[in-house]
């Protein structure tokens, strides 16, 4: 019966996750994400701990959009990954989550989902490293979200924004959320399996971790019907211990089993220790939310920058953010308001009070980064 109730458990945490995130990053267009504001998915997405890793050592400082609490997420991703495998894919992406809704309803409507041809399937499922390593490497190297105009997920977080801007700022990453869409209908989890860096991040640090999910030969009964509920298409049947870094730790194959005894889970180092998949699941998720519980606590869970005032630190110019104003620039770096106008080449008759992020509305071609460069001169 527990394990009956896994599924829906699962699917309900996944739900309430898109829908959470779903409303910030609507709130965040509507508020912005200045102190008042509310968070971006960039902030509340791990993944963005990784793209400033490398600018918070050399330089102290964190890319656009990203905070303290972005790093806690990303840590909590990490001890995720090295416990419970890429747990995070399969209980809390939301991402992930609409990906397997839409192959859910695919399901329903076409009757089944179609499967990759295997020889194409296990060069496809390559690509996502080298779309790590390159969003990696340019953010690192650009000290920006580079990822940002061609990420689908950056895309889905601006629909509130309307057509336009989805086709012109993010134009890359809406044609993406679109295969995406379409390919998740027709496929489990398409993004999940060929594109995503954090999955493969994930999955290359679930490498170490001693949690399996074990197959016994000899109680196995041969249905495959662990096999055929793996949205991440892994052949659990023919396996004596899954490992394979494309697990997302669903737990989906252990609930469906008919068989006691003959799927289970446990730790390397216990193997005679076995949990119940809904246990493996609330385990999951008091290690997610007591990260954010624990750090929230200690004052580090920071998904928004401190109100601007006179006594505010003094910022270097890489340290600007786009939701500050030209005053506030002005106040933050010490350099007088005349000189950011005449550095960023901003006409006299925009107000200071005008965040820079809204300039490119109203000067065509202006960009944020390339008249932050200039104030540096």
């Amino acid at each position: 019966m527990k394990n009956k109730l896994l599924t829906p458990f699962r699917l309900a945490v996944l739900g309430l996750f898109t829908v959470f995130i779903t409303w910030e990053a609507y709130m965040h267009q509507v508020k912005g994400g200045g102190p008042d504001g509310t968070a971006s998915i960039h902030a509340l997405c791990p993944f963005g701990g990784l793209e400033s890793l490398y600018t918070v050592f050399i330089s102290g400082s964190m890319i656009d959009k990203i905070y303290a609490g972005t790093f806690v997420l990303f840590i909590i991703t990490i001890v995720l990954a090295v416990v419970f495998r890429r747990s995070f894919c399969g209980w809390i992406c939301p991402f992930g989550g609409i990906q397997e809704f839409l192959g859910r309803f695919g399901k329903k409507v076409m009757g089944k989902q179609l499967v990759m041809p295997r020889k194409v399937d296990k060069v496809l499922r390559l690509i996502k490293y080298p779309v790590l390593i390159v969003t990696v490497f340019a953010a690192w190297k650009t000290a920006t979200l580079w990822m940002s105009p061609y990420d689908p997920w950056a895309a889905y977080g601006h629909i509130g924004e309307g057509p336009a801007s989805l086709f012109s700022e993010f134009f890359i990453g809406t044609i993406l959320l679109i295969v995406t869409v379409i390919g998740s209908f027709l496929y489990d989890r398409f993004f999940c399996k060929y594109l995503c860096p954090m999955g493969g991040f994930l999955g290359i640090i679930s490498r170490i971790s001693p949690f399996r999910i074990s197959r016994n030969k000899d109680v196995c009964i041969s249905c495959n019907l662990c096999t055929k509920v793996c949205s991440m298409n892994i052949d659990v049947a023919k396996l004596e211990t899954v490992t394979d870094s494309e697990c997302i730790n669903c737990q989906e194959c252990t609930a469906v089993c008919p068989q006691p005894g003959a799927l289970e889970n446990s730790f390397s180092f216990k193997p005679g220790k076995t949990m119940k998949p809904l246990l493996v699941g609330l385990i999951v998720l008091l290690i997610y939310f007591g990260g954010i519980g624990i750090s929230a606590l200690t004052g580090s869970y920071i998904l928004l920058p401190e109100p601007i005032t006179e006594e505010t630190t003094v910022l270097s110019v890489d340290e600007l953010k786009g939701y500050m104003t030209l005053s506030e620039i002005s106040t933050v770096t010490g350099i007088a308001l005349d000189e950011v106008y005449r550095k960023m080449e901003i006409p006299e008759n925009i107000p200071s009070s005008t965040a820079v992020k809204d300039i490119s509305g109203i000067i065509p071609g202006f960009d944020f980064h390339t008249a932050r460069e200039k104030l540096k001169e």
